[in-house]
């Protein structure tokens, strides 16, 4: 059940702005593998300066991700190993039944940030020069993709979410013209898009990522409206959304309890559960946007993974089925 209100607020470190830290962590970890599927040179920084009960859960992912807690923890203490076997044993979901569903979630992220950066690669392709990524978070791709000239990149996110980005990366130069605007995207972000700069008659390339299960469904709705009334033809979305409800099975119990640990290990309070909002109850943004007559297109985590090398378990299968990729893109006709 979540805890939420219409008018909370956070930074880095708390709320749902402490989740951007954890999915900086898996970036982190993926970054350190040899056969990473990308690269976000950044993402151990951000994680890293945001104090040592966050570098703790960055390193235990470090050494999940690298098939063990000794090659990743060395020299750190004993407290990561046990902490990197909590969070789930190796990247190939062996180990508990806990231990595959961590590994699913990690392969999620690591799916969807795969996913997301080709979305970005073909829009710019396709001569879009206009990005704006909602709820930003830690998202470093304004600094670590490469852009064409003269695209800009709009960041939104909370103001002391993006005051702490800001200084993090203040001596890092990014590859494209980012704009970042402080705005809650339940108050009138459009007009602070239009203020700095956001011009309605070119195409644009929006991202949400991670962004849906912390909006209630009617604050989805108005989310996918504002959206569609600033877009050009030739636009378009991409984002991640939840296939329904999950049964809630010994190996999500499991993962629940192994990360609730793991982050009082850290000295960290977090509880997931209680800032999101349930997937049940509201539209399917794949039917909201054919609705509208933009062309939607679908991809699974497992099919990606598998195609880029990432083979996954069937307990991890299993898993991410629950999860679906999507891209929606407007033609000359709706809007």
């Amino acid at each position: 059940m979540s805890v939420r209100s219409d008018d909370d607020s956070w930074d880095i470190t708390e709320s749902v702005g402490a989740t951007a830290l954890g999915v900086a962590a898996m970036r982190a970890a993926e970054t350190r593998r040899p056969d990473a599927l990308f690269r976000d040179p950044y993402a151990a920084r951000l994680v890293e300066a945001a104090g040592s009960g966050w570098s703790h859960i960055m390193r235990a992912q470090v050494a999940a991700a690298s098939g063990g807690a000794d090659s990743a923890a060395e020299g750190a203490g004993s407290s990561v190993s046990e902490g990197a076997a909590d969070f789930g044993g190796g990247a190939d979901g062996s180990g508990s039944a806990g231990g595959a569903v961590y590994s699913s979630l990690a392969a999620m992220l690591i799916a969807r940030t795969v996913y997301f950066d080709e979305y970005f690669a073909a829009a710019s392709d396709a001569g879009i020069r206009q990005v704006v990524i909602l709820a930003s978070g830690l998202d470093a791709r304004a600094y670590r993709l490469e852009w064409p000239s003269g695209t800009v990149v709009f960041e939104i996110d909370q103001p002391k979410v993006l005051e702490f980005k800001n200084s993090v990366l203040a001596d890092v130069r990014p590859a494209a013209d980012r704009r970042a605007i402080a705005v809650d995207l339940r108050q009138d972000w459009p007009k602070e898009l239009w203020d700095n700069g956001f011009e309605p008659t070119a195409p644009t390339a929006w991202l949400a990522e991670g962004l849906l299960r912390y909006l209630p469904g009617e604050a989805q709705d108005r989310l996918f409206g504002d959206i569609a009334a600033l877009s050009a033809p030739g636009s378009r979305i991409a984002l991640n959304i939840g296939r329904g409800r999950r049964e809630d099975s010994t190996a999500l119990r499991a993962l629940r309890e192994r990360r609730k640990r793991l982050l009082a290990e850290a000295g960290i309070t977090l509880n997931l559960e209680e800032l999101w909002y349930p997937w049940e109850g509201r539209t399917d943004p794949r039917e909201w946007f054919t609705a509208r007559g933009w062309a939607v297109t679908a991809g699974d985590p497992v099919t990606l993974l598998t195609d880029h090398g990432r083979a996954q378990p069937e307990a991890a299968r299993a898993e991410l089925d629950h999860h679906i990729l999507m891209t929606a893109t407007r033609g000359d006709e709706n809007r």
